[in-house]
């Protein structure tokens, strides 16, 4: 498989011919960077939760138009992609094959935060990588080992200890970091040089990706 990452939480995996879409949010599109004609071919989208930085509603909407792509979720985001006109699959915690890959979603509960805390599905794609949305949940411990860990580096909900003991307890051999789309440039330079050299001693790969950049996994 091939992962793309398009800024934030938003990654593309690719598998042969199909193509998987995960969080395509606003900080995805709202600088101009990402060309949204780039998901012209897609097979799947899977949205983890309803906050706008991981559901570009009107990003959703247009490629799914566009591509007659499935989409899938949990139930409360799919009840307000529904009343968007959107018709979404709802995920289940079993291993189901959609769109050329085989899925799995996990209820993980989103870290708390200032407003209504929304529902959160985890995702495993083909038994090789996760992407928690906004979890740090514990029952993600059960799948410790992944190769591949999309991982949130910076939060309001959680600090730098807590991400780096979660990323450790997971025990992958690579990590993605994502949730990074409002930070600055220098800073997240500086911030991947340390964690690069942090998780480096602990043997597990720490793989920042630019956008359009692929990793062969």
């Amino acid at each position: 498989m091939r992962i793309r990452k398009y800024l934030h939480s938003c990654l593309l995996i690719e598998k042969k011919d199909n193509r998987l879409l995960i969080d395509p949010g606003i900080f995805s599109f709202i600088e101009g960077t990402v060309d949204p004609a780039v998901f012209e071919y897609i097979s799947v989208i899977a949205i983890t939760h309803q906050h706008d930085d991981h559901m570009d509603l009107e990003m959703v909407r247009s490629i799914a138009d566009k591509t007659q792509c499935s989409v899938i979720t949990n139930n409360e985001t799919a009840m307000i992609l529904q009343n968007q006109g959107i018709r979404a699959i709802i995920a289940e915690e079993k291993e189901f094959g959609i769109g050329g890959f085989t899925i799995r979603g996990i209820p993980a509960l989103h870290e708390q935060v200032l407003s209504q805390t929304p529902e959160n599905t985890a995702y495993i794609i083909n038994d090789t990588i996760l992407h928690p949305g906004d979890s740090l949940d514990e029952q993600l411990f059960r799948f410790k080992g992944i190769p591949v860990l999309a991982l949130p580096v910076m939060a309001p909900w959680a600090t730098v200890v807590q991400i780096v003991e979660f990323a450790e307890r997971m025990a992958p051999k690579i990590i993605i970091p994502i949730h990074d789309g409002y930070a600055k440039d220098f800073f997240l330079e500086r911030q991947y040089r340390n964690f690069n050299a942090y998780f480096a001693g602990r043997n597990i790969q720490f793989r920042p990706l630019k956008t359009e950049e692929v990793l062969e996994v």
